[in-house]
């Protein structure tokens, strides 16, 4: 696993700031690909992967953590106790490890990171694949009925894909395009040289013998691109348009396959594109082989998944004040394409910040029509874009502070995006701090 642009965190609790800073202190040689580390030390803490409940791993480029909040909330309606790890944290490393439905506690993530640092120190290994060992060895010793991991770059050599086939209910592809092209896209015999047929690759990466995978309709990529990893690694195929379907009828969220239909209502969380999300975590459980899912337990699923800055209206708080301010971390071209369909024929305010190794017109070529004003910030503690390179419409300010005070009061609303970094530090600012 490779590092790139991590945010390691800060904590208030000496005892978590002690192994965050140990965290901040690793390194991985240039170009180390693979799982060897992973397993080296999963196997020095007892292969704590091979002892967990019925695990649902999703990949995918934009979609993923939604498709989890979404899985998470519909098997805890079920009753279900359920662990969950996602990646990154937007305020507190925290965030990244969830035990039967609450973060783990300060005193407990400190003895956990210290045990595992202590036991790979000599493996070198990278932030990601300390942070996925804590995770699991914190899911084999709590109690619960599910866990669901989220993949956090690519599919085949991240460090969550040391699971096995035997601790597997479910994998699922969200959506993709091109992303981390610097990681996803390096030359590499056997692989695909077509772009997005590589990114199927890698993503498709997480498919396992027996254990039902379950995709997107992913149109943009080449034909067979992830239908031939599934069979590849011997992997039941459910795909969007064939094995399943989810769109909006009439205002509702309308569920397919081949066990009938589901009329549903609208996903709480906003954005057209949360049909398709939604649509995914239903047809995991769906098509799963390990927990009972009943229709109502979907349903208030949908009302209550909570996923915080994507397309998240903030509340009334000390950033924002009383105006309609929304929020989202997106910082690709399919991120882009999502946020210019939901503010398609509206005004908005765009406060903007993104990582300097990200496109920096991402975002603003599908807002084009609906940017009333263009404000660029700074990611605090990460090297950013310049306003310059967002077009000659950018003015600039030193924070989003500052971005929010300069914005005219003509009652349009503000969107706050480019970066899950600048999303953190927009929800520390206005006292959302994700629970």
């Amino acid at each position: 696993m490779l590092d790139f642009g991590l945010d390691f965190g800060r904590s208030d609790d000496p005892g978590v700031q002690s192994q965050l800073d140990r965290l901040a202190r690793l390194s991985v040689p240039q170009g180390r690909l693979g799982l060897d580390t992973i397993r080296a030390l999963m196997d020095r803490l007892g292969n704590p992967h091979r002892a967990l409940p019925p695990v649902f791993h999703v990949a995918g480029t934009n979609g993923k953590g939604s498709a989890c909040a979404f899985l998470r909330a519909m098997l805890e309606a079920q009753g279900q106790r359920v662990h969950l790890t996602t990646s990154p944290h937007l305020v507190r490393y925290n965030e990244r490890i969830r035990l039967d439905g609450k973060l783990i506690g300060d005193a407990e993530l400190a003895a956990l990171l210290a045990e595992v640092l202590d036991a790979g120190e000599d493996l070198h290994p990278s932030f990601f694949e300390v942070t996925i060992a804590a995770a699991f060895v914190a899911f084999a010793r709590a109690p619960a009925d599910a866990c669901v991991v989220e993949v956090g770059l690519g599919g085949r050599f991240d460090a969550t894909n040391v699971l096995e086939p035997d601790v597997l209910a479910a994998c699922g592809i969200a959506a993709l395009g091109l992303d981390h092209e610097r990681f996803l896209l390096a030359p590499e015999d056997g692989t695909p040289r077509e772009p997005m047929a590589r990114i199927g690759f890698e993503k498709a990466g997480i498919a396992k013998a027996g254990v039902p995978l379950i995709t997107l309709r992913h149109d943009a990529l080449p034909a067979g691109a992830v239908a031939a990893q599934a069979e590849r690694f011997g992997a039941p195929l459910f795909a969007e348009g064939t094995a399943w379907e989810a769109r909006e009828e009439d205002g509702r969220l309308v569920y397919r396959d081949g066990a009938g239909t589901l009329d549903l209502p609208r996903p709480a969380l906003a954005g057209a594109h949360q049909i398709e999300n939604a649509g995914l975590a239903i047809a995991m459980l769906r098509h799963q082989r390990s927990i009972a899912i009943s229709s109502e337990a979907i349903e208030a699923g949908l009302a209550s998944a909570n996923w915080p800055a994507r397309l998240q209206r903030l509340a009334p708080g000390p950033l924002v004040g009383t105006r309609q301010t929304w929020l989202d971390g997106g910082h690709n071209p399919s991120a882009g394409a999502m946020l210019g369909a939901h503010f398609a024929g509206s005004r908005v305010h765009l406060v903007l910040g993104m990582l300097a190794n990200k496109n920096p017109l991402a975002l603003v070529e599908p807002l084009r029509d609906s940017i009333a004003s263009l404000t660029a910030v700074p990611v605090p503690g990460h090297e950013a874009h310049p306003p310059q390179a967002f077009g000659p419409r950018a003015k600039a300010a030193n924070d989003l502070a500052h971005a929010m005070e300069a914005i005219p009061d003509d009652g349009l609303p503000v969107l706050i995006a480019g970066s899950l970094y600048l999303a953190g530090e927009a929800l520390r600012l206005n006292g959302e701090l994700p629970d």
